[in-house]
């Protein structure tokens, strides 16, 4: 397979989004790339993004860079994706004519763990140790060209063990036999066509294209203001840091590792301003994409509009962004846990402990019935229900953009009350305020999750009001917290007020009448580098069951692209809602041959992982028409 990775990376999770193919965030699962194009290139912070693409005219003198005829005649007959070892695999002739299109930028990388097992040719006890000093920050793996976040979509062929077993081996999987180091758009576009043409499977990751650029020039459209020109790698604590510097505020994810200009906003793309600014989509007034049949083109509100449409929130091969540059802003965050344990706490504080289990519950639906002021406000309340010690744990953060910490205080200050009126003593919280664009200068990131797995669910407000489906969904997130997982809420409103200008965009429609987007995390449920086939089923099974009340009791919702679940039932509807088949429409019309594939995109029910037993999470089988 031929791969063009475009990563987002988001809290140890690995993102997903696409149109054309997954990239995040979210990009999730596909990772069995013969060959990959990843998006590499220095951080050139103030610089614009590198636009050298191939043209109609120049193409022709390239030998493995024929663009697409989008014609019915086109289209492959081939069932399956060409397959290392098969005759329809390309030669090394032709691989050696396609690095010289590339430059010399095609790569034959090894599984980056190969080097800790003894019978594999890449053993070497030096690097295996280098590779354990790096392996607990993300950037390591940012750096690696066939790595994700999370090692199982890759069939965890190669797990990283420090003294292996005498007969462990070490096999490729999942991950790619090439990689095209992708630092301008002509790589991709060599990419893709390489691909098109020898029917090999594509995968894409998005790190490090970070460019960013001021642009003074007016896009079209019916945006007024400042904007900056962004490279689709992009990584949050770097577009922080240049916002910083000119004072002006770009909205991005929480988690300072996404790739915010990629698999971010090609799914959506929330952030703690999605009430005043709206989601990720919003925020762009221009892309410059790659499509399947290799041309570079501009897609806005008067160019390409299809693309324009589907490529925010339906995914898609996104090198740069033009998007909107806002003031600089405060945000202000008052903070507090509390918790449920054997020895209640002496004295109130920030994060007390009670025995109360009736009034730790109470505690725990009093925090979301408070989401509802937060985010007519302009906030962004972000919470986390977990399993903690021997009882259970509430953290608390209400982020206000624009008030002072008197002001947020006091905003607060009624949820405090009530929460003592229960018997939880809060007191003397914590509230900081900072320039939003300063969050951090940094971007280690944690280590890549190996064994967590997680589902969404979007809150309409229509159902979060409702007293009886109020509770019901209360009820519901309170039984997955018992039952071991984390229950994330983060409530938002990202109407289309908030957006400001909107443009149509294929971005699950549900977003704009939800008042909450809640992850539920299984951090700790199974070790997949151990965990036997059925295990992992049981496992995604019971997580399944046990979503089913949540969604009876959020009529109209749905779920998150980036932070779903890939066994998620009628994803169609969970993740695309209304807009689903608008976006096969332009998937099937753009890329007629396939091109561009990944689980729970549009369009993908077509397509089927062979081999692997139902596992929609592994990727290191053969890809064919159903």
């Amino acid at each position: 397979m031929l791969a063009c990775y475009v990563f987002c990376h988001c809290c140890n999770q690995l993102t997903r989004s696409c149109l054309e193919s997954r990239l995040e965030d979210f990009s999730m699962w596909s990772v069995t790339a013969i060959i990959t194009a990843t998006l590499f290139a220095q951080v050139a912070i103030g610089q614009p993004p590198n636009d050298s693409h191939f043209s109609d005219v120049d193409i022709d003198t390239v030998a493995s860079g024929i663009f697409g005829n989008r014609g019915p005649s086109t289209k492959p007959t081939s069932r399956c994706k060409a397959f290392p070892g098969e005759t329809a695999w390309p030669s090394v002739s032709d691989w050696a004519s396609l690095n010289r299109t590339l430059g010399g930028v095609l790569l034959n990388p090894s599984p980056p763990a190969s080097v800790c097992y003894p019978t594999s040719a890449s053993f070497n006890t030096t690097a295996c140790n280098f590779l354990f000093n790096g392996a607990s920050q993300s950037t390591f793996w940012f750096d690696d060209p066939v790595t994700v976040q999370g090692t199982w979509p890759q069939g965890l062929t190669c797990p990283l063990v420090r003294n292996p077993q005498a007969n462990a081996t070490c096999t490729r999987g999942g991950y790619p036999v090439y990689v095209v180091n992708a630092t301008q758009p002509k790589h991709v576009q060599s990419a893709v066509n390489f691909a098109r043409e020898k029917n090999v499977r594509l995968i894409i990751k998005y790190v490090y294209l970070a460019v960013l650029h001021l642009y003074y020039k007016q896009p079209g459209g019916r945006y007024r203001g400042p904007a900056a020109w962004v490279g689709a790698g992009l990584q949050v604590y770097d577009a922080f840091r240049y916002a910083l510097a000119h004072n002006i505020t770009l909205p991005a994810a929480s988690c300072l590792t996404i790739g915010s200009y990629g698999g971010w906003i090609s799914g959506g793309g929330h952030s703690p301003l999605s009430s005043k600014y709206g989601l990720g989509v919003d925020q762009v007034l221009e892309l410059k994409v790659v499509t399947a049949d290799g041309k570079y083109v501009t897609a806005n509100p008067t160019k390409n509009e299809d693309l324009f449409f589907a490529f925010r929130g339906g995914g898609g091969m996104i090198t740069s962004a033009i998007v909107k540059a806002h003031p600089a802003i405060n945000l202000t965050i008052a903070s507090f846990n509390f918790n449920l344990g054997n020895t209640p706490s002496s004295s109130p504080s920030s994060n007390p402990t009670i025995t109360n289990s009736t009034a730790f519950w109470l505690g725990f639906n009093a925090i979301f019935a408070f989401a509802i002021p937060v985010v007519d406000a302009g906030g962004y309340l972000w919470t986390n229900g977990l399993p903690s010690g021997p009882g259970f744990a509430m953290q608390v953060q209400v982020q206000m953009p624009g008030l002072s910490p008197g002001e947020a205080l006091a905003f607060t200050q009624p949820l405090l009350d009530e929460l003592n009126g229960l018997g939880i003593p809060v007191a003397n919280i914590t509230v900081r305020t900072q320039v939003y664009s300063s969050q951090s200068s940094t971007g280690a990131g944690g280590a890549p999750g190996a064994g967590g797995y997680f589902a969404s669910r979007l809150f309409p407000r229509a159902a979060y009001v409702d007293p009886v489906l109020f509770s019901k969904a209360m009820n519901a997130s309170r039984v997955l917290v018992e039952a071991g997982y984390t229950f994330h809420g983060l409530n938002m409103a990202p109407t289309l007020e908030a957006a400001g200008h909107p443009y149509p965009a294929g971005v699950n429609p549900v977003w704009r009448e939800s008042v909450m987007h809640a992850d539920i995390f299984g951090f700790s449920k199974l070790n997949l580098g151990t965990a036997t086939d059925q295990q992992v089923i049981a496992a995604q099974l019971a997580l399944t069951q046990l979503m089913e009340p949540l969604k009876e009791a959020t009529p109209g919702g749905g779920s998150y692209l980036n932070e779903g679940d890939p066994h998620e039932p009628n994803w169609q509807q969970s993740f695309y809602g209304d807009n689903y088949s608008k976006l096969v429409r332009v998937k099937k019309t753009r890329d007629p041959w396939g091109v561009f594939w990944a689980p729970t995109t549009p369009g993908s029910e077509e397509w089927k992982i062979e081999g692997e037993g139902g596992l929609l999470w592994r990727q290191s089988g053969r890809l064919c028409r159903v």
